[in-house]
């Protein structure tokens, strides 16, 4: 690479690097002068609610995965745990038929 050509590199760096410094000092004059009138106020402010939502909505996302989470563990736990033999109740044996004696009466 020629001497020239470097050096020509390099004054193209230094000018994109004064012209971007240049800008930077506009764009931060103007975010200023936005913020101190009332419509750079309520940007401002839209701005923040907005960030506010946004990390109100990740918060919920996230307490939702880990509650549905909790509720799979325990879901997958109880399914998992050993489960008792049920008991079979077996029907009461019929009462023998009352037979009539002098000493008894048949129930009405």
């Amino acid at each position: 690479m020629s001497p020239v050509r470097k050096t020509a590199g390099q004054k193209a760096a230094a000018t994109r690097k004064r012209n971007t410094a240049k800008h930077r000092a506009a764009a931060e004059k103007a975010a200023l002068t936005r913020r101190h009138r009332a419509a750079g106020k309520k940007a401002a402010a839209t701005r923040k609610h907005r960030a506010a939502g946004r990390k109100a909505a990740t918060t919920r996302t996230r307490r939702g995965a880990a509650r549905k989470a909790a509720a799979t563990r325990a879901r997958k736990k109880e399914e998992a745990a050993p489960t008792q033999p049920a008991q079979v109740q077996e029907p009461p044996a019929p009462e023998p038929p009352v037979q009539a004696t002098p000493e008894t009466s048949i129930p009405e």
